[in-house]
């Protein structure tokens, strides 16, 4: 790699705003709010909306669509209409 022109790669804490909770990884981005995580150190700390601990899918509770039953429901509501 060339030196100079990559932004700096270190430890970055995540927070859930929706849950609270965080994590501690390495990112380009960066905070000037701080954060000492469970090891005594300070770590910059990014607030994001949703992560796996709030999204519906990997909390399961991910609605399941019924596509065959909203297709029979189109149906029979707008059936024969448009038909020559």
């Amino acid at each position: 790699m060339r030196p100079n022109i990559h932004p700096a790669y270190g430890p970055v804490v995540y927070q859930d705003r929706a849950t609270g909770q965080s994590f501690l990884t390495r990112s380009t981005a960066t905070s000037a709010e701080t954060v000492t995580w469970e090891d005594g150190n300070d770590y910059p700390v990014i607030r994001v909306d949703i992560t796996a601990y709030s999204h519906p899918f990997w909390t399961g509770a991910q609605r399941v669509l019924d596509s065959a039953g909203q297709v029979e429901k189109f149906r029979r509501r707008y059936g024969g209409r448009g038909r020559a």
